[in-house]
């Protein structure tokens, strides 16, 4: 009979107790959330934009929109990858202040254009970072980028059901109720001036959301521009088991915070919520104020919800919860 190894009980205990403090270490790291709007400590009218930073490091920038100030924009730093729900210039970017704090929190001063280029587009090229689209914006992006001086790899398609990954974050993209109309401006030649003859707009495919899984194990569902659909139960609580929301709440181009509010509360069902796009000064000296779409939002939410302030990061562990700077 063959004689089985003898093992060392004090080698096997140091490794128990290494595996299990990098389970640990996996489990207690976090992700942090720092928003870019268009006034230091605010939450204004036109912010839509978050960056997301992996516990590996991998930086993300969702919706750029206006209040991003181009690809050199200081607080961008390193910047692996953009996301673009769809190509409306508040989410694309068509506009964005020349400094910060310019104009009101309200009525933030977009002096500087972008058209027809865009602020998306000068941050990937910038960084030299991925950009995922969803929809039939792949092909259309992939050629802007080349011949702005990039390669076409850097756009990756990303349609419903699918899944890409970067550094340890998975992307996946979710259905959206809203359009996806692309401004003339951004266009150029005979087909940018028939479009404006004829007030139409150029259809790149449906618009959508993602959700993001980090290498801490949280989702977090990124709605986008979108009414109340199905998906949000059946996706992205069911099967992605988000725990933590970016909900876009301003009302008429998108879910207003009543209904807002009905999506957390009964289909996608995080354990905490971020406001998003509430097209209006939501608060003043970093305080939320009272009668505000905000306001209405929060107080009809019945799990903890935060306010994206500009240049203040959130720290959240892999079941949504927030644990610094909240």
């Amino acid at each position: 009979m063959k004689k089985l190894p003898v093992v060392n009980p004090l080698l096997l205990a140091a490794c128990c107790t290494l595996a299990m403090s990098m389970a640990n270490a996996a489990d207690s790291a976090t992700v942090r959330i720092t928003p870019l709007g268009s006034h230091d400590g605010e939450f204004c009218a036109a912010d839509r934009a978050l960056i997301f930073e992996d516990p590996d490091g991998t930086r993300i920038l969702y919706d750029a929109g206006r209040t991003v100030r181009g690809g050199s924009d200081p607080r961008l730093g390193k910047i692996d990858a953009v996301l673009l729900s769809h190509v409306h210039g508040d989410h694309l970017g068509d506009i964005h202040q020349a400094a910060a704090n310019a104009g009101t929190c309200a009525a933030p001063d977009f002096s500087v254009k972008s058209t027809p280029s865009s602020v998306s587009e000068e941050v990937v090229l910038a960084k030299k970072a991925k950009f995922f689209v969803g929809g039939e914006m792949g092909s259309f992006f992939s050629n802007r980028i080349k011949a702005a001086g990039g390669t076409a790899d850097q756009v990756r398609l990303v349609r419903f059901g699918g899944q890409s990954k970067i550094g340890g974050v998975s992307i996946a993209s979710v259905p959206a109720a809203h359009s996806n109309g692309l401004d003339p401006k951004f266009l150029h030649g005979h087909l940018a001036d028939e479009l404006t003859d004829n007030a139409l707009t150029a259809y790149v495919g449906p618009p959508g959301g993602y959700v993001l899984t980090f290498s801490n194990g949280l989702a977090v569902y990124l709605s986008g521009d979108t009414g109340i659909i199905a998906d949000q139960d059946m996706v992205v609580r069911r099967f992605y088991k988000a725990k933590l929301a970016v909900l876009n709440i301003g009302g008429t181009f998108s879910t207003g915070p009543v209904e807002a509010a009905y999506v957390i509360n009964d289909l996608v069902q995080p354990n905490a919520v971020l406001a998003s796009h509430a097209n209006e000064a939501a608060t003043k000296d970093g305080k939320l104020l009272p009668g505000t779409r905000t306001m209405m939002f929060k107080a009809a939410v019945k799990v903890p919800t935060y306010l994206p302030v500009s240049g203040k990061s959130m720290d959240f562990d892999a079941e949504g919860k927030c644990v610094a700077g909240c």
